[in-house]
């Protein structure tokens, strides 16, 4: 982030920032009260749709006692319960039509002690019906009103129903009445535009402004879109033949708060805008007036490198910038006196470097030759006679090992040799460098060669990696001895160019896990007299040679050492293997 950056970041901060939450405090104000405000409504709303209901069932608890009086002192209709023929019986048709118009209700129905229907004002057609349910269930619901959907000529509706039972002539009969539950129902609760009164039931229908919707979706509460509450009264469905719960349910649209929390977000967010863009004009200008010096410092400062330390600084100015410009010119000086030590001590540490792997390699190089002076060493003190027939068998190791460091040296004279590339038999350089390691001793070393291991290489790298991997693995068993291997084979399973596979695994010491990813870093060693080159080295030449190399190890059990390198003719043949 740039210095422009940061100070409008800081304007930011110190301007915008306490607009913002200013607006926010005072739209989370305004949301609280006027959502206390509708939810007080909505609890009023409550008490008065329960104080209706109980004004409404008693209105139709006094209708149906008058009814019940009516029916005791009329004559005609005592005399018809007997004899329903003729104009008696359309009489008791007609009653409960007549009873429940001059009354009021929506629905009244007379029924005898054996639950058959005499007379039904809302469906003249369910005479002689019998329908014990409803009556044995609105007997058991508190205070015997309830809602119940009834069936009509049309269609099904719902109704507040009440219950009242009288006795006439020595028989009982049961008068159920009730008002229905419509649009004009509801709305005659609902005391405000903005509140809404539902009536759900336990079927999953409710009604809203005349229209049943036989899914209801809304949650009990105060949801994004309105606050809920609601008021459960008994529902007894004729359908099922069972008691059951349905609801009152009144919300308030929170729709006019949304309305003004748009509008005050409008104005708050153009009050950000006007804010944010003097800000910006305002930044711009300091940014100008403060970053101007500090470019051409940048610019002068880009120049500087230790082959150019010739850059000039103006040291005249008396505020921050001007110190600042002091202390660089001072810093350059300073990199001018300092970069003459700078390449000397670079010289050196490449010289080191150097040297510490030139004793690396000749160290490796002298190992056969010691090992075959030890090994004539023991001849002559055990069987002299045999010396002269040894020394003639490990006369080549000596030549082989002299032909090396000679090469080695030659390679080193010309610090950055052009290596030559052949196809090389690595199992041929794999033999002579273990028959260098064979001496007297509890190690063991195991040759498992395939005898098609040809690689396009240069014969001194393969000959460096391999010493350098068995060196590495006959260290690492220490004095009680143990057995090294070395494995060539070819991999062509995989449907690419084959390859060949060098693996050398020893049963020593192995490497531990948080070491394992330091092995090949150049002075690493876990011997003490180890330069720590030696896999360093060999990670190199094998990427010379185009390679991979992998090493697996268990700590305590040995390790093993994976290289993979593509595999080219054998000398002579102009086919890959």
């Amino acid at each position: 982030m740039n210095f422009r950056a940061r100070l409008f970041f800081i304007f930011l901060i110190s301007v915008l920032v306490p607009v913002v939450i200013l607006g926010w405090l005072i739209r989370g104000e305004m949301t609280g009260r006027i959502t206390e405000q509708y939810r007080g409504r909505v609890e009023s709303l409550m008490e008065v749709i329960a104080g209706d209901l109980d004004s409404r069932g008693a209105s139709i608890a006094r209708s149906i006692e008058t009814l019940g009086e009516g029916m005791t002192d009329d004559n005609r209709f005592r005399r018809v319960l007997t004899d329903r023929q003729g104009d008696d019986r359309r009489y008791l048709l007609d009653y409960a039509g007549r009873a429940m118009k001059m009354s009021g209700l929506s629905m009244l129905q007379i029924q005898d002690q054996s639950g058959r229907i005499i007379s039904s004002g809302h469906f003249r057609n369910e005479y002689d019906r019998i329908d014990e349910a409803l009556t044995e269930l609105l007997s058991v619901v508190p205070g015997q009103m309830a809602i119940v959907e009834v069936r009509a000529p049309d269609e099904p509706f719902m109704v507040l129903t009440r219950m009242e039972s009288l006795s006439i002539g020595g028989k009982k009969f049961t008068i159920v009445g009730g008002v229905k539950v419509d649009e004009a129902f509801l709305g005659r609760l609902a005391t405000a535009d903005d509140l809404m009164v539902r009536l759900v039931c336990p079927r999953g229908v409710f009604s809203v402004s005349g229209e049943t919707i036989r899914q209801d979706t809304t949650e009990t509460g105060d949801s994004g879109g309105a606050i809920v509450r609601e008021m459960g009264i008994p529902f007894i469905d004729l359908a099922r033949s069972g008691p059951g719960t349905a609801f009152f349910r009144a919300s308030h649209s929170m729709a006019k708060l949304d309305d003004l929390k748009v509008g005050i977000d409008k104005w708050f967010l153009l009050i950000l805008v006007v804010t944010g863009m003097l800000s910006l004009i305002l930044v711009s200008w300091l940014s100008t007036m403060i970053s101007r010096p500090l470019i051409d410092l940048a610019d002068r400062t880009a120049g500087l490198d230790l082959d150019r330390l010739d850059v000039e600084f103006d040291v005249g100015r008396g505020d921050e910038i001007g110190t600042l410009s002091r202390v660089l010119g001072e810093m350059t000086a300073r990199l001018r006196s300092s970069a003459v030590r700078i390449r000397d001590a670079e010289r050196r540490a490449t010289l080191g470097e150097l040297a510490r792997q030139v004793n690396h390699d000749i160290k490796n190089g002298l190992t056969p030759i010691r090992n075959v002076f030890r090994h004539l060493e023991e001849v002559a003190g055990n069987e002299p006679a045999r010396l002269p027939e040894v020394f003639e068998e490990r006369s080549g190791t000596v030549d082989s090992s002299i032909g090396y460091l000679e090469k080695l040296a030659s390679n080193y004279a010309r610090l950055s040799p052009a290596v030559a590339k052949t196809d090389v038999d690595l199992d041929d350089i794999i033999t002579r460098v273990l028959a260098d390691y064979r001496v007297a001793g509890n190690v063991e070393l195991v040759e498992d060669l395939c005898g098609e291991a040809f690689v396009h290489g240069d014969p001194l790298s393969l000959r460096r990696i391999v010493e350098n991997l068995a060196g590495n693995a006959i260290g690492s068993l220490g004095p009680e001895g143990g057995t090294v291997t070395v494995h060539t084979g070819i991999n062509d399973d995989d449907g690419a160019d084959p390859s060949i596979i060098l693996r050398v695994s020893d049963t020593g010491c192995g490497i531990s896990e948080e070491k394992m990813d330091m092995v090949f870093e150049d002075f690493y060693t876990t011997r003490e007299l180890g330069t720590g080159l030696g896999l360093s080295i060999v990670r190199r030449l094998v990427m010379d040679l185009d390679g991979s190399i992998e090493v697996s190890s268990e700590e305590g059990r040995g390790s093993v050492f994976s290289i993979e390198m593509p595999a080219r003719c054998r000398p002579g043949e102009g086919k890959e293997i």
